[in-house]
């Protein structure tokens, strides 16, 4: 059984994960993992488990510690990504949600290369914020703080001023660790297992962000809770 609940939140600017929040590219995803861990001899289910929210090079350290040359393969990796746009999809209600927000009031912050999150987004009609962080742009992925810090650093705002949306428990740890409330979307996980957020949605058309006072932005999430 679930329970529904209306939750408002304000902020001075959202921060964005891509993949599984603005982006469906699950299908593309799992097909390049399944073809790397086949070409590697290793198990799907085992490199998925810790893949989703993490930056390519992280999760084959994880996956393949034995790799001799973890950065060669990883690169490697998120080129082919690059080129393929197969099974690649807006979540629905995104291109308006993202219209509706002023340019310096929201960032993306994702574990993908800049060229795959670029070509997502080119792909489905996104557009491509002013703040857009990749793996590329840091040392450690999440769910490491550093790409939220360096989101509101680009801002120009503090860790408390912005709202995190993110799919994965990767992600959430990330925010959470960067000292950001967070919104969590079941979209690839079960709610169970996003419960840093401070609340969870089924779906992204159940947000809405409107300009508050003082050119702050007030969010309404429909959230579900398990019980």
């Amino acid at each position: 059984m679930e329970n529904r609940q209306i939750v408002s939140i304000d902020c001075d600017a959202v921060l964005f994960d891509l993949d599984g929040v603005l982006i469906d590219s699950s299908a593309c995803i799992e097909r390049h993992w399944q073809q790397w861990a086949h070409a590697h001899g290793l198990d799907v289910g085992a490199v998925m488990r810790v893949a989703h929210g993490r930056r390519t090079v992280e999760t084959m350290q994880l996956a393949a510690p034995h790799l001799d040359d973890v950065e060669a393969e990883a690169r490697h990796f998120a080129a082919q990504e690059a080129l393929d746009t197969e099974g690649v999809f807006e979540i629905h209600g995104a291109v308006s949600l993202l219209h509706g927000l002023p340019p310096a009031s929201w960032a993306i912050v994702t574990s993908g290369s800049r060229d795959v999150a670029r070509a997502r987004l080119n792909h489905v009609g996104l557009p491509i914020p002013h703040v857009l962080i990749t793996a590329d742009d840091v040392i450690h992925g999440k769910p490491n703080p550093e790409p939220y810090l360096a989101a509101a650093h680009r801002l120009d705002l503090e860790a408390e001023q912005c709202l995190v949306f993110e799919d994965s428990p990767a992600g959430l740890a990330a925010a959470h660790a960067a000292g950001m409330q967070a919104v969590a979307l079941a979209t690839t996980h079960r709610a169970s297992e996003l419960e840093r957020a401070v609340v969870i949605a089924e779906r992204l058309r159940d947000i809405q962000i409107e300009h508050g006072s003082r050119n702050r932005l007030s969010i309404r999430v429909r959230g579900i809770t398990e019980c």
